[in-house]
């Protein structure tokens, strides 16, 4: 119990820091100047000069890619699914279903948090020419917000690989993390996100929340009441 008290606290101290330093420093000092050079850095390459990587930029941007992040976590989860026993395989649907009613609530949670600013690509186009992947490819793609923290898309991803940690641990939480990675990238190449956006807050919202709720008895009661509602007969032992 104490340990895992403890495992919480840390959690919850390294969420605020983050959420903190974000707060203090999004309009100048570390966090802004680390930003606005992941941001020009990137940005530089969407000048229309390497076609190949514009357009890979705006096509993995578009809202219906998102459906390949989706199919990239259930495949992982399926991987995971497929070795089960049935009644093992029916916990892991009623996991499924508590990982996105926890997604849903901690993305509400999120609109609370007093932070909130445009894109870099609304932000700094005011003062200086920047390279729009909408513009340049007149492909309907994402590459600015009105609001873009905390980065929501990478919020799920960072939810689904916390699960993953609890429930199959070291291994698939490094393969959680890699599709995060990977997934998240281009809103931050294409200007629709600061990285910080991401990898401060969604990762710390992820963090204080999910503590609460993974590291507690909480997740497995959940689990147990969604799993009433999961039918043995299409898990029956043969």
């Amino acid at each position: 119990m104490k340990k895992t008290a403890a495992q919480i606290l840390l959690w919850n101290v390294f969420g605020i820091a983050l959420l903190l330093s974000q707060y203090y420093t999004y309009r100048q000092g570390f966090w802004f100047d680390f930003d606005s050079t992941v941001f020009h850095y990137f940005n530089q390459f969407l000048d229309g000069s390497h076609k190949g990587f514009l357009y890979l930029i705006a096509i993995t941007n578009h809202r219906s890619f998102d459906v390949v992040s989706f199919l990239a976590m259930a495949l992982l989860y399926f991987c995971y699914f497929h070795k089960q026993s049935n009644e093992n395989k029916r916990k892991m649907i009623a996991i499924g279903l508590m990982m996105l009613i926890m997604a849903v609530c901690i993305k509400q949670w999120g609109r609370f948090i007093p932070i909130a600013h445009e894109s870099p690509t609304l932000y700094f186009e005011p003062f200086e020419h920047i390279n729009r992947i909408s513009q340049l490819t007149h492909f309907g793609t994402k590459d600015a917000s009105g609001d873009s923290f905390p980065g929501d898309h990478g919020m799920m991803l960072m939810i689904f690989a916390a699960f993953m940690w609890r429930y199959f641990g070291l291994k698939a939480f490094i393969q959680s993390v890699i599709i995060v990675v990977i997934f998240s990238a281009p809103r931050i190449i294409a200007g629709a996100h600061w990285f910080t956006d991401v990898y401060v807050g969604s990762l710390a919202i992820t963090s204080i929340v999910l503590s609460w709720f993974l590291l507690t008895p909480a997740c497995d009661y959940v689990a147990n009441f969604l799993l009433r509602f999961i039918p043995k007969r299409f898990f029956k032992t043969s």
